[in-house]
């Protein structure tokens, strides 16, 4: 194979995943991997890809749609929530982002009690709310197309006047150097204040969610309590994040304890 056909093929392969390895490039093609990162070099500075540690991903990659969302990595998502809502005792006020995973949090709540939840996401809401004593505020501002969530300034100036015990924080992408981030301004600003206004900000996001990063940058990493996730790390993020004092849970076990 061309080299030229070969980089049209990783920019075809990456049309179909968020994120593709040297590793996978390199099983792919049968040539070295010092050919793959050649050819990365290449597109990325034609500006047809974003090079990242250990492989590339799409420039025009865009968040797949919840229903696909939901289906994918299922069991490591209730596994996350299931460990995620430990965090959140009764009686306790939780900010529960929107999202596959988030909602699999909510469905973990379901047994707590005398709960107040502020929440963007219509399906969280609608599983807590006249149960148990649960107090549920749903965040305004515009609903977006097939997520059921709400998003934008309404949004994020109504979140700002309340504050809670827990945040649950849905990760969209984080780099092996600890960058979280996510598609869109909107999106990561609502998020920022979501880690700002909870005295125990939790990030939760399943093993798809690392490695990459996303157009807009998210602040705020060094006020993280805690990471739920369903894997291991990778060796760079794990330092970083450890460096950071955010304790990480992998389902059941805790990979590492704050100090």
């Amino acid at each position: 194979m061309l080299a030229e056909e070969r980089r049209n093929h990783i920019l075809e392969m990456l049309e179909k995943q968020q994120f593709i390895s040297v590793i996978e490039l390199h099983d792919e093609f049968r040539v070295s991997r010092e050919t793959i990162r050649r050819d990365i070099n290449r597109l990325a500075e034609e500006s047809r890809l974003i090079k990242t540690h250990g492989g590339a991903q799409s420039i025009a990659h865009k968040e797949p749609a919840f229903a696909k969302r939901m289906s994918a990595n299922l069991e490591a998502k209730r596994a996350i929530g299931e460990r995620a809502a430990d965090l959140a005792p009764d009686n306790s006020t939780v900010i529960i982002d929107s999202g596959t995973t988030c909602l699999c949090i909510a469905e973990a709540l379901m047994v707590r009690r005398n709960l107040t939840i502020i929440t963007n996401d219509i399906n969280v809401a609608g599983k807590l709310a006249d149960r148990n004593g649960n107090r549920v505020l749903i965040l305004g501002g515009e609903l977006i197309d097939g997520e059921s969530a709400t998003m934008g300034r309404d949004s994020t100036s109504m979140l700002a006047n309340y504050f809670a015990d827990v945040a649950f924080i849905g990760i969209s992408a984080m780099s092996d150097d600890g960058i979280l981030s996510d598609y869109t301004r909107e999106a990561a600003a609502l998020r920022e204040t979501m880690i700002s206004q909870a005295r125990t900000p939790v990030l939760v996001g399943d093993h798809d969610k690392f490695g990459w990063i996303a157009s807009t940058r998210i602040e705020g990493i060094e006020r993280i309590r805690y990471l739920v996730t369903d894997r291991k790390l990778q060796p760079r993020l794990d330092r970083k994040l450890k460096s950071a004092r955010v304790e990480v849970i992998v389902a059941d076990s805790v990979v590492y304890v704050q100090k």
